[in-house]
């Protein structure tokens, strides 16, 4: 085997390989688009419902977790205004049925106080102030007696308003309390007295601790300015400034998310206590509450991570066997294509075969001529032999042989059955091979056939045996269409990068817009009795199978233009 020759064979395993590969992808193509989307339509209402239900019971839970806290906003709120008001009623109750006097006498204002203190608890003093400010009368751990309040904010404060709250502060005691004052007339001189009393936080901070709260959830008081009243659990220390904003001012129970100072997110429930300085407040964590929603979102998630492989299962199973239905579909209707093809190719070697004969007779009568010239030199003549009339006869003979031999291997190379393959095809040597065939018919019917080839014939990668059917079926088209010293013109050029176009054009007798419509579709046919309709059919289905399209332009009398377009790299 020569180099060439094994040249061409090892080019010829390549594209047969890339066609295969080629094919095997386009299966595969189809095979990932059918389980996309089928898994996309199937798998994409599953997964909205579910994240649909995720929303809805975190909703719910979350809807349920702020009712929660502020139930329980409300009811520490309650708390607060009953425990104010009791010790307010206490107090006011103390100054209406006991004398000024009576107040001022240290006896009896330690028994109100141990009274107070059996009844109410939480009261840690008990003392009298006159209306300069002076306390005249004291009960209580502390050496007060006398002390001057006068120019404390608290006594301007309840002068004006009768009755008064104070924030939480520390004092001589170094612990955290409040005061509670009520203001009181006395008739005898005219003039009004202050009852006063200290209230212990441990009371507020033993109720706070009391409630159903979970170990990272925590319930305080505040102020208006956000110190801290209570004892809290995680947010600070008492009268330190609150790691939360002051939450705006409201006459009910609010619940709103914050973000502490530190940056972590908490569910805020607040309510304003009416009458005093403070503010109870509520904090949770949002994750403390999800645990149920988390619980559940596994069990979800589990449950959807189930349907999901179940339905992908059979979406594989189905989708693969539908594409192997798909393909054994093809493989057999693109034999049975091959068939009706090489069946059209034969018929149309047929009908090409006078003018073959023709060609090969021509030759022959030459060879005969001269073989029966060369015998009557070597046996008549007497002489000796002329040797470059030999060698002329010779020539001819053998050149005839061989014009013999490439008519013959032209119409073998046509009539053999072609496997599909890919490969480079040169364009230009393919349509001159298809005109060889016509070109005694064209001489003998006075046909111009004019072939434009550019000064670089383009190169693609196509089939070479279905393409010699292309250009055979429509050259063929064409010299039918023309009469006697007609005209057909073939330009070869290359549209852009990726498209080459080939236009076979004729001045024939053209083909009508009622027909033109209907010219690619299989046993239509201008020719009555004398065609198939399968011809351009074929045609039409070979350049779509390598990529392409035809287009094409008629005129009754006038002709027809016929455009192959192929692409320059054949597209799986």
């Amino acid at each position: 085997m020569s180099p060439g020759s094994l040249k061409h064979v090892i080019a010829s395993s390549h594209h047969e390989k890339d066609a295969r590969g080629a094919f095997r992808s386009r299966y595969r193509q189809l095979w990932l688009y059918s389980v996309c989307f089928t898994a996309f339509v199937s798998l994409t209402p599953l997964v909205i419902m579910t994240f649909v239900n995720f929303y809805q019971y975190q909703k719910t839970l979350d809807e349920e977790m702020r009712s929660q806290i502020s139930r329980l906003t409300s009811i520490s709120r309650r708390f607060m205004d009953d425990f104010l008001e009791e010790q307010r009623a206490a107090l006011t109750y103390v100054v209406k049925h006991e004398s000024y006097d009576d107040l001022c006498d240290q006896q009896k204002l330690g028994r109100i106080f141990r009274d107070m203190k059996e009844s109410f608890g939480g009261f840690v003093d008990l003392g009298i102030i006159d209306s300069e400010g002076n306390q005249r009368s004291y009960v209580g751990p502390y050496d007060l007696a006398g002390k001057n309040y006068k120019q404390q904010e608290w006594f301007q404060e309840v002068c004006v308003r009768g009755i008064y709250v104070s924030d939480v502060f520390l004092g001589h005691r170094h612990l955290p309390h409040f005061v509670i004052a009520v203001r009181q007339h006395d008739t005898a001189s005219g003039g009004f007295y202050i009852l006063r009393a200290t209230i212990d936080t441990e009371v507020l901070d033993s109720h706070f601790a009391s409630l159903d709260l979970k170990s990272s959830s925590d319930a305080f008081l505040i102020n208006h300015g956000g110190v801290l009243q209570t004892r809290p659990r995680h947010h600070g220390e008492v009268l330190k400034q609150c790691p939360i904003a002051t939450p705006p001012v409201s006459s009910k129970t609010e619940v709103m998310e914050v973000t502490t100072t530190s940056g972590e997110r908490r569910i805020l429930g607040y309510a304003y206590v009416e009458k005093s300085p403070f503010i109870f407040v509520v904090l949770k964590r949002p994750q403390d509450t999800m645990k149920n929603w988390l619980l559940l979102k596994s069990d979800m998630l589990w449950l959807l991570a189930t349907s999901i492989v179940l339905i992908v299962a059979v979406i594989l199973w189905s989708s693969t066997s539908l594409v192997n239905h798909i393909r054994d579909a093809d493989s057999r209707r693109d034999k049975a294509i091959q068939g009706v093809a090489y069946t059209n190719k034969m018929a149309s070697i047929g009908r090409m075969a006078a003018g073959v004969a023709h060609e090969i007779n021509n030759p022959l009568a030459i060879i005969n001529e001269n073989a029966g010239l060369l015998k009557d030199l070597i046996s008549i003549e007497k002489k000796p032999l002329d040797t470059g009339r030999l060698l002329k006869i010779a020539e001819a003979i053998i050149k005839s042989v061989e014009r013999c031999s490439t008519v013959t291997h032209r119409l073998l190379g046509f009539a053999k059955r072609m496997d599909p393959a890919t490969e480079r095809v040169e364009l230009a040597p393919l349509i001159e091979e298809v005109l060889g065939f016509h070109e005694k018919e064209a001489e003998y019917r006075r046909i111009a056939v004019h072939f434009d080839v550019p000064e670089d014939p383009p190169t693609i990668e196509s089939d070479l045996g279905q393409l010699q059917q292309v250009f055979l079926n429509i050259f063929s088209n064409a010299l039918a269409a023309v009469d006697d010293e007609g005209r057909i013109d073939i330009s070869l050029e290359k549209v852009d990068e990726n498209t080459v176009a080939v236009t076979i054009r004729d001045d024939g007798s053209g083909i009508s817009e009622r027909d033109i419509e209907h010219i690619f579709e299989p046993f239509f046919s201008t020719k009555g009795d004398y065609g198939t309709g399968l011809g351009l059919s074929i045609t039409y289905g070979i350049v779509e199978n390598l990529g392409g399209r035809i287009d094409v332009r008629s005129k009754v009398g006038e002709g027809s233009a016929f455009t192959v377009r192929l692409p320059v790299r054949r597209r799986s």
